[in-house]
C-alpha cells in the first residue's frame, strides 16, 4: 500500500494532483454528505500545509491535509476516501502518516464527525469539547496529545 501514498507541499502540488485533491473532496464533503460549505478555503497552498495522497491509476483514492505542520499545534483535516476505495484501509495509513509527521510534542487538533469518534480514537486522539453542528452535520473537537521529549 505504501507506493500508492504520496506526501506534497503547496509548492510540489501540479495544478492536476491539486485539481484532484479538491474534486475527490468535493465528492465526499458536498455532494455525498449534502453539506454546502466553503471547502476551498485557501489554505490548501499555505506554505506550512502539507497534502497527503493516496491514489493508483492517476486517480486520487484518498488524502488527508496537515496545516500548521511546523507548529507546536497543527491541525489535521479534509480525511476523504472515494467510494468505491472505501474498506481498503487507506485513510488509516494516512491518518498515521499525518501523525508521525507533526513532531512528536505536538497537539494535534482535528474536528471529527462525531460517528467517526472511535475511528479517531485508534490513532490517539481524544474528545477536547462538546459536539457541534458544522453545516447540518455534527462535529466534535478532538485534539491528541504531543509526546513529551526527555532531555
Amino acid at each position: 500500500m505504501n507506493d500508492l501514498i504520496s506526501i506534497h507541499k503547496p509548492d510540489g502540488l501540479s495544478a492536476e494532483l491539486l485539481y484532484s485533491i479538491l474534486k475527490l473532496r468535493a465528492e465526499v464533503f458536498i455532494v455525498e454528505q449534502r453539506s454546502c460549505y466553503p471547502d476551498i478555503d485557501g489554505r490548501d497552498l499555505d506554505a506550512d500545509t502539507v497534502h497527503l495522497v493516496a491514489a493508483e491509476g492517476g486517480k486520487v483514492l484518498c488524502t488527508v491535509r496537515i496545516m500548521e505542520i511546523a507548529s507546536g499545534t497543527p491541525r489535521i483535516g479534509r480525511v476523504a476516501t472515494a467510494a468505491e476505495a472505501r474498506g481498503r484501509g487507506l485513510a488509516g495509513e494516512l491518518m498515521q502518516r499525518a501523525v508521525a509527521l507533526c513532531a512528536p510534542e505536538a497537539k494535534i487538533q482535528l474536528s471529527a464527525q462525531t460517528q467517526l469518534e472511535g475511528w479517531y480514537g485508534k490513532f490517539g486522539f481524544l474528545r477536547s469539547g462538546e459536539d457541534y453542528d458544522d453545516d447540518g452535520i455534527m462535529h466534535l473537537p478532538m485534539t491528541r496529545a504531543g509526546q513529551r521529549t526527555s532531555a
